[in-house]
């Protein structure tokens, strides 16, 4: 009898997704993170104006409800919610 568990391979960490400290980013990058975020999530829902949440989405990321993730193998960040 083997033991499997030990023979699956481990995820390499220079792979996981992280979240940046706002502080790092310009405020540019910050606005483009932000409008995205209204395009992707509520332009999908049928909104007729997806922009219009602009504002609370950057209060949302502001007050940290909402942080920025890097994904290093897709070299891409976004906005979500911590883990």
């Amino acid at each position: 009898m083997t033991d499997d568990a030990g023979q699956e391979p481990q995820p390499d960490p220079r792979e996981e997704k992280f979240v940046v400290d706002t502080e790092l980013l310009s405020e540019d990058q910050i606005e483009g993170l932000v409008d995205e975020y209204c395009t992707r999530y509520h332009g999908l829902n049928d909104t007729e104006n997806p922009m219009s949440e602009r504002e609370r989405v950057t209060v949302a990321v502001r007050r940290g409800d909402l942080v920025v993730w890097f994904d290093p193998v897709e070299n891409t960040a976004s906005l979500g919610n911590r883990r």
